[in-house]
């Protein structure tokens, strides 16, 4: 008895690790799509030279747990895009209840490969999201792909990202750190291709 209890308070405490073990692998491998640094993104997105004959369409999914009484769902379903072109897209999140309920989320990018070339600028993974009763919300997603995406023997035959969130509630006042590129705000960045207009 005293096994199964101790693998059960083991379990628990993992599932509530995951989502900041998670934050940091990606941030220490650059998988999953790689946090670019505040002070480094108007000079890196000033200078990225977009690569005219190489499109990717990025396609957006989204998951919840089934704890979360959220509606939750891309507001695109696919972007047309060339590496070394910033993208702004969003997600819609609804609350269905009748109390504020609070979310965390967290990302895949697939292929694999194409993680470390998947750069995000802005968004809501990582923090959390409180809805009051039946609030929604759209949550932005501000990005681009590095143009050596397109350098990459791997992904030579790749025109399709999958970029997929998954949304977990949490308790009020979990905290995770803040990765460093996601200070909550939109610097001033030239040709931001904002694919609400595109819907």
């Amino acid at each position: 008895m005293m096994s199964i209890t101790a693998l059960v308070v083991i379990v628990l405490g993992l599932s509530y690790a995951a989502v900041p073990l998670y934050r940091i692998y990606c941030q220490k491998t650059g998988k999953g799509g790689q946090a670019v640094l505040e002070n480094d993104i108007n000079e890196k997105v000033a200078s990225l030279q977009k690569v005219t004959d190489r499109k990717l369409t990025i396609r957006f999914e989204a998951e919840r747990s089934s704890r979360l009484a959220w509606d939750f769902k891309p507001s695109q379903l696919t972007v047309k895009c060339s590496p070394g072109e910033t993208i702004l897209a969003f997600y819609t999140a609804k609350n269905q209840l009748d109390r504020p309920v609070n979310g965390i989320a967290t990302y895949t990018i697939l292929p694999y490969e194409a993680g470390k070339y998947f750069n995000k600028i802005q968004c809501f993974c990582f923090e959390e999201q409180q809805l009051n009763p039946n609030e929604e919300v759209d949550l932005p997603v501000f990005f681009y792909i590095d143009p050596e995406y397109s350098k990459d023997p791997y992904l030579f035959e790749s025109d399709e990202i999958v970029l997929s969130y998954n949304f977990f509630e949490t308790k009020e006042g979990y905290k995770l750190p803040k990765p460093p590129a996601f200070k909550g705000h939109f610097p001033s960045l030239p040709n931001v291709n904002q694919s609400k207009a595109q819907v």
